[in-house]
């Protein structure tokens, strides 16, 4: 016996208003821990006389809170490994000067070539940047899905990542996870997936629309789709979702928040593109008079 979804939309429903309004409250209230690549920060490159490891660094600047500062080996006229530097949110002189000290007593002994104040590298105007490419990038998804389908799916499927977008920032505000630079990339990862998976479910309804009876309804139709392409959806799901936590777990520090980020989202993408935008589409669709008594007229373009 198939699993009626969309027979259970209030519950898909009021699950999706509470992690939405408990994230929005979240941003509004906690807002977001920004990176260094946003609000700049302080370089220190220090030269061992030995050779040593990131990772023996990294985990003595743990006791200053700086785990997930970014560290890199220089190792231009150097041996491999003995020169090390360090990216780390703004340090005061005092603080840097504890941080060498804690490398030379902890890690090896190791002469200062730099400590110097950095700006931000992503600044106001590449943000602004962004975001406006990803408002065209939504208008340009909208246009390409009500050409394809109709306006209805275009919204419904944009409100399905709208939904998860809002969701991984909800998580990333709430637990205060740094946003870096790699954190736009994750997030566009995360709008294509959303999509992807909206694109196939609907595509699917699309072509349901020729094969089932004028007088099914469209909650069938809905339930049909969704049941047809479920199979195709969890494996995607479960590959990406299998490569995603391999990195968060084994890929280090540098990339956990990424690979976080990716993990929430995807999973949201694909709950929301099966559960709420099919949903949505099919309340809309049935308390449309003109559409009630005949779900065979679902308006497409080909």
């Amino acid at each position: 016996m198939r699993f009626d979804i969309v027979k259970h939309h209030r519950w898909w429903f009021t699950l999706s208003s509470i992690l939405v309004i408990l994230s929005l409250v979240s941003i509004f209230t906690k807002g977001f821990n920004l990176g260094i690549d946003y609000t700049g920060g302080t370089i220190v490159e220090v030269q061992f006389q030995d050779q040593v490891s990131v990772g023996q660094v990294r985990s003595d600047l743990e006791k200053f809170g700086l785990g997930n500062s970014v560290i890199q080996e220089s190792t231009e006229g150097h041996q491999a490994g003995s020169d090390i530097i360090i990216r780390t949110r703004n340090l005061s002189a005092s603080e840097s000067n504890a941080v060498v000290a804690s490398l030379n007593k902890d890690v090896g002994k190791a002469a200062v070539k730099r400590v110097e104040s950095v700006g931000a590298v992503i600044g106001s105007e590449v943000t602004e940047h962004a975001l406006i490419n990803l408002a065209v990038a939504f208008i340009a998804l909208a246009i390409y899905i009500s050409l394809r389908f109709e306006y209805r799916i275009a919204l419904s499927a944009l409100a399905a990542i709208f939904h998860d977008l809002i969701i991984v920032l909800g998580v990333f505000s709430f637990f205060q996870l740094e946003i870096d630079s790699s954190f736009l990339a994750a997030i566009l990862t995360v709008i294509g997936y959303s999509m992807n998976e909206a694109v196939v479910i609907f595509d699917r309804v699309r072509e349901n629309t020729h094969t089932h009876k004028r007088t099914d309804s469209f909650a069938k139709l809905a339930n049909d789709s969704i049941a047809q392409s479920i199979h195709r959806s969890v494996y995607t799901l479960t590959t990406v979702l299998f490569a995603c936590c391999s990195l968060y777990f084994f890929g280090g520090d540098t990339t956990k928040n990424f690979s976080l980020c990716m993990i929430v989202g995807f999973i949201s993408g694909a709950y929301s593109s099966i559960c709420v935008a099919t949903s949505l589409w099919t309340i809309w669709k049935s308390h449309n008079k003109n559409d009630v008594r005949n779900a065979g007229i679902v308006a497409e373009k080909n």
